[in-house]
């Protein structure tokens, strides 16, 4: 009885897997040249951010010098 009912469960899965195999296969290529990713948006923050730490750290070490 185990053996028949794992065999019908099998046997439905390789019977039903083509349709999903489909829509996998039938996908449109990608587009043949990538896109530009602009790399402005984040960059200037990024920079302001590293620009104000190093400060941060410059006046921190020249505080600890003089005392």
């Amino acid at each position: 009885m185990k053996k028949t009912i794992t065999f019908l469960i099998l046997f439905a899965i390789i019977m039903i897997a083509p349709f999903f195999m489909e829509s996998i296969i039938a996908q449109p290529p990608p587009p043949p040249t990538p896109q530009p990713i602009p790399i402005d948006g984040g960059l200037g923050f990024l920079l302001a951010a590293g620009l104000a730490y190093g400060a941060k750290k410059l006046h921190k070490n020249q505080s600890e010098k003089s005392e």
